[in-house]
């Protein structure tokens, strides 16, 4: 027998020992992230974490740091399928480190709008390439033994009312993008593991959905993994049961385990169902190896080599940079910057080149155990004798922030007598207890807690602190009580009513380098119904508010002075993040026109855009060089220095259109109206809508990125396909005709009678003068199309041209 079968005969053995109630309690979580254990079958207890871009564990603690890769935006940049298993080979290390055994991760669902939410966290418009790169990282993880859930499935491109939302798409549409991912990696990468979303689709919740699970994912693609909930998703018993949901996360209350065996005993659902998932979730056990006498999907000696996690986030960062523009100035393109042409120096302006954002808000976060800020790398990576300043210009963050740079805090538990009960170091003002208490707390317990500790200011003057979340709060700094009272914030999104708006309470006047003691006593609310044990609140911060007009001009009077200067602007986690969509594409605060203004005082003014989705750059033409850096990771700032001294090419290409406006985007309705969010464009989204009649020209279109090099695209041939899955395979031969080595990305579309399509791409890399050829496979399910009238594939009916770069060739 080979390994699937051994496991096989084992998890059926272990079945046929369970009785009922057995069956039913392995289908709901035991806690808030692992699924409960059976001893006398030899069943461990499965434990999972989120983990788009690093593995949390199961508390949100930084007591155990957490290595930061760049947002999934910056992996799909790299177009690299090969560099996201590497990621995931790492990412399944670090579960393995923090004893967790399935990732919440990864994100496939579509960039359908750039005001959704969590686009950061998802890879791309376009769905061949997010079902390549996804298909990538989840053979990574599971490489290392790992199990996936792969996300959210299907339909979740949006963040407003996700909870209740009744996302309407036609079948095509469903098809042909939706699902296309979703299928791509099941059958590419046999993953273990999927998750059923908040949303419903066209009338049915996911975690209901027996049409797209039972008939689509397990019948049509042939699924054997688990199908787990989203945290809260399900809803009902015999509707789950009988929609094919696995799992209901988390526990210990939810629709499944004692609720499960009831509606069997009373003829509401089927035994064999329960048995069926139970089954499932068995064999998911015997993959990761926590099930007895059952082999191990992936032997430890099998297993990747250790994986140098610094490295490949700072290798991953770069490869994801993406550079939308380079002027040539004194006949010279601006970047790299060579180091004779800096003697005069480089002005670096903007928060975000000292404070970097390196991720996005919500589930995805983690705390890595050191953030590299392009302030401190540059000034590593400049030789001797360059002079390097800084100037703030303008504060991107509207509100305050979790307290962070000069804090040192811990939060301490105390039950209503006073005791302690616990505490833990706080990399940041938050707490975010969620599920899993800290050692020696119990829930139930903790009467109020106490972030605590010092200030040392780095700036002397007025201060400013605040309070977030939903309770009482009395807030003092430096023996003086800012604030004693209630704060409670309504939302429609459960995750945002939870975390509460960051609100001011007062200001308190400190001399720069002088310590003071803060703290924060909360007393979280008792009377509240929470279907999860969790406790969260915030100490907030910021420094001294400065004219405006000031920052901008000592920023402009540094550009000036400077050889070159070098804005990083950005996002904050008010802007992007999950739990909410975002309202507009500007930058906040007066960032715009700092640039504007900068450039106007510098010719070689370079743009940095620290963000995870598209924002408006209304000076992109004024500006000579523009290096789109995602949220890169706790590694970002050594990336950047490397780009920008041109130790390593900017490698990236646009995994997603970006528009000049708002008003230009094909879709931006992401408001429910009524409880439906209808998809009326159809399979117009991304680049695919951008080529409708009289649609304005994007600012940068989708798979566009400069490097420093150039090439010539010189051949286009067909050959006979691989696999009875392609229609055909492709030769091309490209040659570097720049004066640097680089690596190129090469795309191949098809023109279909409705609009040309991505269908396959490949990367080359050569040195100057070199030339070098990439076979690339057609799929013969990407040039086809969904027929609704007979649910089929169909190829055009006639004959396509794929074109790549200037080429063309015709396709029978």
């Amino acid at each position: 027998m080979d390994g699937d079968e051994e496991r096989e005969v084992v998890v059926e053995a272990a079945l046929g020992r369970l009785d009922l109630e057995q069956k039913a309690g392995l289908l709901s979580g035991q806690d808030m992230w692992s699924l409960p254990a059976l001893p006398a079958i030899g069943l461990g207890a499965v434990v999972m974490s989120d983990g788009p871009i690093g593995v949390r564990g199961r508390r949100w603690s930084a007591d155990d740091p957490s290595l930061a890769l760049p947002s999934p935006t910056a992996l799909a940049a790299t177009w690299d399928p090969q560099l996201a298993r590497r990621a995931g080979q790492l990412l399944a290390q670090e579960a393995r480190r923090k004893g967790v055994h399935v990732l919440l991760a990864p994100t496939v669902n579509l960039h359908r709008s750039p005001l959704g939410g969590r686009h950061f966290e998802a890879y791309s418009e376009d769905p061949l390439l997010t079902g390549a790169i996804g298909t990538g990282y989840v053979r990574g993880v599971q490489d290392g033994g790992v199990g996936v859930t792969v996300k959210h499935f299907v339909g979740n491109e949006a963040e407003t009312d996700r909870f209740t939302v009744d996302n309407r798409i036609g079948e095509r549409a469903l098809r042909e993008l939706y699902l296309a991912p979703f299928e791509a990696i099941v059958r590419g990468a046999r993953p273990w593991g999927v998750m059923a979303a908040y949303n419903a689709v066209n009338g049915v919740t996911m975690t209901e959905h027996t049409e797209l699970v039972n008939g689509v994912l397990r019948g049509e693609w042939g699924f054997d993994g688990v199908v787990v909930s989203d945290w809260l998703a399900a809803r009902s018993t015999a509707g789950a049961i009988r929609g094919g949901l696995d799992v209901a996360m988390p526990g210990p209350h939810s629709v499944y385990g004692a609720a499960l065996a009831a509606a069997v005993r009373a003829g509401e659902v089927p035994e064999d169902l329960v048995a069926d998932a139970a089954r499932r979730v068995l064999r998911l056990a015997a993959r990761v190896g926590l099930l007895a006498g059952a082999p191990a999907a992936v032997a430890p000696a099998d297993r990747p080599a250790q994986v140098d996690g610094r490295a490949l986030a700072r290798e991953i960062a770069a490869r994801g940079c993406v550079l939308l523009r380079n002027a040539v100035r004194e006949d010279a393109p601006v970047l790299p910057l060579e180091p004779a042409a800096v003697r005069g120096g480089i002005a670096l302006i903007g928060a975000a080149a000292r404070e970097p954002r390196i991720l996005g808000g919500g589930s995805a976060q983690v705390f890595p155990d050191r953030v590299v800020s392009l302030l401190d790398a540059l000034g590593e990576a400049l030789p001797a004798g360059v002079p390097l300043g800084y100037a703030l210009g303008a504060d991107p963050s509207e509100e305050l922030a979790p307290a962070a740079g000069g804090f040192t805090l811990r939060a301490v538990a105390r039950a209503a007598d006073g005791r302690e009960l616990g505490s833990e170091a706080l990399p940041s003002g938050q707490v975010q207890w969620f599920g899993e208490m800290p050692d020696g707390i119990d829930h139930d317990e903790v009467h109020t807690v106490e972030v605590c500790g010092t200030f040392t200011p780095a700036v002397g003057g007025a201060h400013r602190f605040g309070t977030r979340g939903t309770g009482a709060f009395t807030l003092a700094v430096a023996g003086e009580v800012l604030y004693d009272g209630l704060q409670f914030d309504p939302h429609s999104d459960p995750f945002e009513a939870f975390f509460g708006t960051p609100t001011e309470r007062g200001t308190v006047r400190l001399a720069a380098g002088v310590p003071v003691p803060v703290s924060l006593r909360f007393a979280p609310p008792k009377d509240v119904d929470l279907p999860i044990q969790a406790i969260g609140c915030s100490l907030v911060h910021g420094e001294p508010e400065r004219d405006g007009e000031e920052l901008i001009a000592e920023a402009v009077a540094a550009a000036r002075a400077a050889h070159t200067a070098v804005v990083v602007v950005g996002t904050t986690e008010r802007v992007e993040s999950e739990g909410f969509d975002r309202a507009d594409l500007h930058l906040p605060g007066r960032q715009d026109e700092l640039v504007a203004r900068v450039a106007a005082a510098n010719p070689r003014t370079v743009v940095i855009v620290n963000s995870g989705a598209p924002v408006e750059l209304p000076w992109r033409e004024d500006v000579a060089a523009i290096l789109l850096c995602w949220f890169p990771g706790q590694e970002g700032g050594h990336a950047l220095a490397d780009v920008l001294l041109g130790d390593v090419e900017p490698g990236g290409r646009l995994p997603t259109t970006w528009p000049a406006l708002l008003s230009d985007a094909p879709v931006t309705e992401v408001t429910p109206r009524d409880g439906v969010l209808a998809y009326e464009e159809g399979v117009r989204i991304g680049y695919r809508a951008w080529q409708r009649a009289g649609a304005p020209a994007p600012a940068y279109a989708f798979g566009h990125g400069l490097g420093y090099t150039s090439w010539a695209y010189e051949s286009l041939t067909a050959r006979p396909a691989d696999s009875a899955e392609e229609l055909a395979s492709v030769a091309v031969r490209v040659r570097n005709v720049g004066r640097r080595a680089g690596r190129e990305v090469v795309q191949l579309y098809l023109d279909r009678a409705d609009g040309r399509v991505l269908v396959g791409f490949g990367s080359v890399s050569a040195a100057p003068g070199e030339a070098a050829e990439v076979v690339i496979g057609v799929p013969r399910q990407a040039v086809a199309m969904w027929h609704p009238p007979t649910s089929t594939w169909r190829l055009p009916p006639t004959p396509a041209p794929l074109t790549c770069g200037q080429l063309t060739l015709s396709l029978p």
